[in-house]
């Protein structure tokens, strides 16, 4: 789920409308489902949205269990904290919660306190940055599973126009003249060659290797690198690769 190019309502639901392939996508997974389709369950038939939402509910559960399995680093909670919440959201009161978690009442109503705090103050940082950043359109957006994020990652719209402009000879298709050892040029170049694989499939070591030799002669370089910078991820025999969601 990359959290940067997605709004509020998108991440609360799980899915969205992929406007480019037609098709309602699901955060979790990346399955999809065509809006031009429709499909049978049973004698019934339904449309591509309820189908994404059933999708979800059958497969992922709560969308809320899903967000709250993230990295601290996005929900900012601790794992006692994402308990209370969960017990929370099954409608326990703030005493049934304190009992079975061994607490004190006041703790847990204190956990509700912040958390209104945290969402009123989300919402003014949101504004500000929005007015600063989003409306300029200065900087591109991080990927979640980025390694490392620091200002190396600081990319505006029109660094990332030049560099891409100098280091391809193509853009469609990818054709890459050179692997650029400065950290913003490589990551502008690893981002455009993520874009272009399928983010469904699960690759092959052979059938990555085919893609990218047709990008660069060094696809070694360029495979190690998806990978050292959370583009991609491989399974710990090395054998299954596959873009991270």
């Amino acid at each position: 789920m990359d959290i940067n190019t997605l709004n509020i309502e998108e991440i609360k639901k799980g899915f969205k409308l992929s406007e480019s392939i037609e098709a309602y996508q699901c955060l979790i997974c990346n399955k999809t489902y065509n809006l031009d389709e429709i499909f049978p369950v049973g004698e019934r038939f339904f449309t591509a949205e309820h189908q994404i939402k059933s999708h979800i509910k059958k497969e992922h559960g709560h969308t809320l269990e899903y967000l709250l399995s993230l990295d601290k680093k996005l929900t900012t909670l601790t794992d006692n904290q994402k308990e209370i919440i969960s017990l929370m959201a099954s409608g326990s009161s703030d005493k049934e919660i304190a009992s079975d978690l061994s607490l004190s009442t006041s703790t847990v109503r204190h956990l509700r306190f912040t958390m209104k705090e945290k969402a009123r103050q989300a919402k003014v940082f949101l504004s500000i940055y929005e007015m600063i950043f989003e409306e300029r359109g200065d900087f591109m957006p991080i990927h979640t599973k980025a390694t490392m994020v620091d200002d190396r990652y600081f990319i505006s719209e029109i660094e990332q126009k030049k560099i891409l402009e100098n280091m391809f000879y193509s853009l469609d298709p990818l054709k890459l003249k050179i692997f650029s050892p400065k950290e913003k040029k490589k990551i502008v170049i690893l981002r455009a060659i993520a874009d272009s694989l399928d983010p469904e499939k699960k690759y092959s070591e052979l059938e990555l290797n085919e893609v990218l030799k047709q990008i660069f002669h060094d696809f070694t370089t360029l495979r190690r690198y998806l990978i050292e910078y959370g583009f991609m991820e491989r399974t710990k025999d090395g054998k299954v690769y596959k873009i991270k969601s």
